[in-house]
């Protein structure tokens, strides 16, 4: 996700602290029966695809970041025991051409790798779709030299609670996460799912290193490339999930979109003139229906803010969507005051807790299929508490 990365565009512990990845099953309403009885109550359709998850479908963004360490086994493993439906991934480059699970190729605020002398040569700053950044790059490291970094809390001046799991673990590649979930999916006996995207394929393909082949062959090795695999692919370019489909990954794609006035980057390195207010129109959602199967909205896209910072009138975008035949995945839901609505802060402290579970009933109260949030727990309780209204 690019939006609600507050502070900073790139740039608490809710249950309780367990041994390794921290594993902890919630009581009632959000453990693996809970979310199996969901599937059958509150999900789209019949089995076999995504229209059998449960609806609103909670998805880990970056895992459970909220608790541990974006982008680790210990954020997925927390969001899998405690949850969340889907466990999102983002994918980059390394040097030698593996994917690995970093929110941007920048790793600069997500690993130590500033503390590596060995490596302070490589600082350096690029131009990634049109923004300029100082730091270590993904793309500069072999897998092995990536693998001797490890990871960090990305916001600690926010959650300096995860800066107790500092250093415990590595950057994951995508394949060890696919075989994290195929281990997971046989001691649950269900299918783990997985949300995916593509992060600035266009950069990257103009580097020589273009996300989706590589992807493509990682997903049919482990059968993620069926229309009916657990596995949805997300990007904020067109062009990608496109590229993925005449790959033969037939996998249920999400278009994420950014700010109404941006474009995304491949129209912007195509001389597209459309903008994201463009395509949230009724004729753009219906050309995004013809490569996707849903869209991924900034959450103020769904319900927007007013001057004081406050909920104001949903916007017709879920109605817009569905009519088009899309689901919607909005993101990002976080439990801190300082990234929730103004009307669901509680006191002074910006890293407190605010109201969330009411933040959540106003965003579930629109329709969405599903909703990212970095705290998969209470997300699956608020669902659980909307569902008996």
């Amino acid at each position: 996700m690019q939006q609600e990365q507050r502070p900073g565009r790139r740039s608490l512990l809710g249950a309780a602290a367990a041994l390794g990845a921290g594993a902890v099953v919630l009581g009632s309403g959000a453990g693996p029966a809970a979310a199996a009885q969901q599937r059958s109550a509150g999900g789209h359709g019949k089995g076999g695809s995504y229209k059998d998850l449960p609806v609103p479908t909670v998805i880990g963004h970056r895992g459970a970041c909220g608790y541990r360490p974006e982008h680790t086994f210990g954020s997925y493993q927390f969001a899998l025991d405690n949850g969340a439906d889907v466990i999102e991934q983002d994918l980059v480059p390394t040097k030698d051409g593996h994917l690995v699970c970093r929110h941007e190729n920048d790793i600069t605020q997500t690993t130590d790798v500033a503390d590596h002398a060995e490596f302070a040569s490589r600082k350096t700053t690029k131009v990634v779709d049109g923004e300029s950044h100082t730091g270590w790059f993904t793309e500069d490291f072999t897998l092995a030299e990536l693998k001797r970094l490890r990871a960090k809390e990305r916001i600690p001046g926010n959650r300096q609670h995860n800066t107790l799991y500092d250093g415990r673990w590595d950057v994951p590649t995508f394949e060890e996460v696919l075989k994290w979930a195929e281990e997971q999916g046989r001691k649950r006996g269900r299918r783990v799912w997985l949300h995916s995207e593509t992060k600035h394929a266009t950069y990257f393909r103009k580097l020589g290193l273009g996300l989706e082949e590589p992807l493509a062959k990682l997903l049919r090795r482990y059968g993620r490339h069926r229309a009916d695999s657990p596995q949805f692919l997300e990007s904020f370019e067109p062009s990608s999930l496109q590229r993925l489909t005449k790959l033969g990954v037939h996998a249920p794609k999400i278009f994420l979109l950014d700010d109404l006035k941006t474009r995304p980057w491949d129209f912007v390195e195509a001389g597209d003139p459309r903008t994201v207010a463009d395509l949230i129109t009724p004729q753009g959602l219906k050309w995004i229906a013809g490569f996707a199967e849903g869209i991924g909205p900034w959450v103020q896209q769904i319900i927007p803010r007013d001057a004081n910072g406050k909920l104001g009138k949903p916007t017709t975008l879920v109605r817009d969507a569905h009519a088009a035949g899309l689901i919607l995945h909005p993101y990002t839901m976080r439990n801190e005051n300082t990234f929730l609505p103004a009307d669901f802060q509680r006191g002074s402290d910006p890293n407190a807790y605010g109201d969330a579970f009411g933040a959540f009933k106003a965003y579930y109260a629109t329709g969405i299929d599903g909703i990212f949030s970095d705290n998969c727990d209470t997300a699956a309780f608020a669902r659980a508490d909307f569902l008996k209204k």
